[in-house]
């Protein structure tokens, strides 16, 4: 991913130099757990440790050695017998490629998951900060767009709130998934190294052993693993979509931050338009496309072929870096949001009260008058208003067959917006624990 959308601490966990520092603790520690069985005289495994064990590996060394083996792992190992010397030939024991390739791309997902976990953490401590704030700010709620019942500004950022736990629940989950070791040699028999070497390389690394694995790990953990991730940039988008329709210039009910010396356009000084909400939307579509081939990975020759492979050196550093730039640049937008209530109660009176229109409906049903002539009572009153022709509590009012049922104080009793309110700390209280 290019540097304009990374952050650094997830970027090192896919640097080369970290990559070959994990391929060299896997097959350090495959020599310690040979050498107790057995296998391997002791003495070696601990030379392979005192020798490489701190070295700084010489990155284009090895892309020179591959250049002329074609084989990335053969290229680190000979690059590693430079440094180790005879015992060298104790390294790889029974061992494939594949256990060193996929054990090191799971101890990098579940790195990542961990930067991610923690990513998510921060911004539900931002969702429900401004949350808390705005609980009892009344809103209009929209459906299809249009004008609805009234809400608050907080339930819709404790409705944000609700689903990125989720999204954090599901994020251990595929860490959980992901996590797992194989050193079980060529198409996954142990036939010629002990199930105890990788026994103790998962435990060693954090990781739980692969049941049966192939000559690979299954791939449905990694297709889970991004299909999660693609999930957590859709209700990203979800959130910044919300933001980018509050801020346009006929509602702004909120805004993103405009900092001082900020620019909005270059041929319009007044500009201030939802940068980092519609950068957020574009991120999410990146992600979500990185899920499919994934899924397609699943499907792979036999024991193992490498049609995957070009794929996840791409992917995997691709989309948790960009899912980590993401989620830390929503938290800067929820944290810095600027809120305009005058403006929600502006909108919320826009329409001359017709956002009351159901309980009008329903307080004549309960007067007696069938559902489908009250409906029809309310909507010949409520098209005037909605055409800009007067009030809609006067035109009730004046409505014969609306008066028969209710009162002009009973229908006043109706337009009280503090009754759409009145469940907020009982919805709080599901989503936060406490109201």
């Amino acid at each position: 991913m290019i540097p304009r959308y990374s952050r650094p601490e997830m970027v090192a966990v896919w640097d080369a130099q970290t990559r070959f520092r994990i391929w060299f603790e896997i097959e350090a520690y495959a020599c310690d757990a040979l050498a107790e069985i057995g296998v391997i005289p002791k003495s070696s495994a601990e030379a392979i440790w005192a020798k490489a064990g701190n070295i700084e590996f010489d990155v284009a060394r090895i892309d020179e050695i591959e250049k002329v083996t074609k084989h990335d792992v053969i290229a680190f190992l000979t690059h590693l017998a430079e440094f180790i010397g005879p015992d060298a030939r104790f390294v790889h024991q029974g061992m494939t490629s594949s256990d060193v390739l996929d054990t090191c791309l799971s101890v990098q997902l579940a790195r990542a998951s961990d930067i991610l976990i923690a990513d998510v953490e921060a911004l539900l401590a931002a969702l429900k900060r401004r949350a808390f704030e705005h609980k009892l700010t009344p809103s209009i709620g929209r459906s299809h767009g249009i004008h609805a019942e009234p809400v608050t500004f907080g339930l819709k950022l404790a409705q944000a709130h609700a689903e990125f736990a989720r999204a954090k629940e599901r994020l251990v989950n595929a860490r959980k998934e992901i996590a797992t070791c194989a050193i079980s040699g060529a198409v996954g028999t142990f036939a010629n190294i002990d199930p105890r070497v990788e026994a103790h390389v998962a435990q060693k690394l954090g990781l739980s052993v692969e049941p049966a694995s192939t000559q690979i790990i299954p791939r449905d953990r990694h297709a889970m693993f991004f299909a999660t991730l693609g999930v957590i940039a859709s209700s990203l988008e979800r959130l910044a979509i919300e933001i980018r329709h509050l801020q346009r210039t006929e509602v702004l009910e909120a805004e993103e931050f405009f900092s001082e010396g900020q620019k909005g356009s270059s041929a319009m000084p007044h500009k201030r338009n939802p940068v980092l909400t519609e950068n957020v939307t574009g991120l999410a579509r990146l992600i979500r496309g990185m899920a499919l081939p994934a899924m397609e990975n699943v499907a792979l020759w036999h024991e193992r072929d490498i049609s995957h492979s070009s794929v996840e050196r791409m992917i995997a550093p691709d989309a948790t870096i960009t899912l980590d730039f993401a989620l830390n640049r929503m938290t800067g937008v929820i944290d810095k949001l600027l809120v305009y209530p005058a403006n929600m109660q502006k909108n919320l009176d826009r329409l001359g009260g017709l956002i009351h229109s159901q309980r009008v409906l329903l307080a004549l049903t309960q007067k007696g008058v069938s559902r489908e002539d009250a409906y029809a009572y309310v909507q010949r009153n409520a098209m005037p208003v909605w055409r800009g022709e007067g009030d809609f509590l006067t035109l009730l009012k004046a409505d014969p067959d609306v008066g028969k049922a209710l009162s002009a104080a009973e229908l006043e009793q109706l337009f009280d917006l503090g009754y759409h309110l009145k469940n907020v700390d009982y919805i709080f209280e599901r989503v936060f624990g406490h109201a």
